[in-house]
């Protein structure tokens, strides 16, 4: 797989440990050794949905050139929570990658779970957003849901968009 990345950013890779039987794994940072996005390939997946959270899809994009099988995955930037439940039990989160997951419906969706079907089994590029790592303008006192929305507008966050969406399979 291969992918376009800013100039002024670098790719550490391998960035650990690979699966067993090989894989990749790559880490992307930002000009400020800020990680912005990591790469996985040769994952085990499995997850059971046992709670649902009130959820936001602040962008998406299908990705035709990842299709496996006639599924044809998609970039998405999705938050889950609600801001008038801050905290514990549930605080809320927002990631950015590519899923082959149906796209979230209803009311409330599982929790954010970013893989995608590629042989021999799933591979993961993408990063939960963080606002002490990613760089988001304006108050920092306000709400994490709304500084999610806020990066979504940042051209650290086109950045990211336009790498993510860039990943393609290479001819061996």
């Amino acid at each position: 797989m291969a992918f376009d990345l800013p100039a002024a950013w670098t790719v550490k890779d391998p960035a650990g440990e690979l699966a067993e039987g090989g894989g990749a794994f790559a880490e992307v940072r930002n000009q400020a050794g800020k990680v912005m996005a990591t790469l996985r390939t040769n994952m085990a997946t499995g997850s059971t949905c046992t709670e649902r959270y009130p959820y936001e899809v602040l962008d998406s994009a299908d990705l035709p050139v990842l299709a496996q099988g006639g599924a044809v995955p998609h970039f998405i930037f999705e938050t889950r929570g609600n801001a008038a439940i801050p905290g514990p039990p549930y605080t809320p989160a927002a990631g950015y990658g590519i899923t082959s997951g149906p796209m979230p419906g209803g009311p409330d969706a599982c929790p954010i779970f970013q893989f995608f079907t590629w042989p021999p089994n799933s591979a993961m590029f993408g990063a939960f957003y963080d606002p002490a790592n990613n760089a988001t303008p304006g108050d920092p006192s306000l709400p994490y849901l709304e500084r999610a929305r806020k990066y979504r507008d940042t051209a650290e966050y086109a950045d990211i968009r336009k790498m993510i969406i860039s990943l393609r399979p290479v001819a061996k």
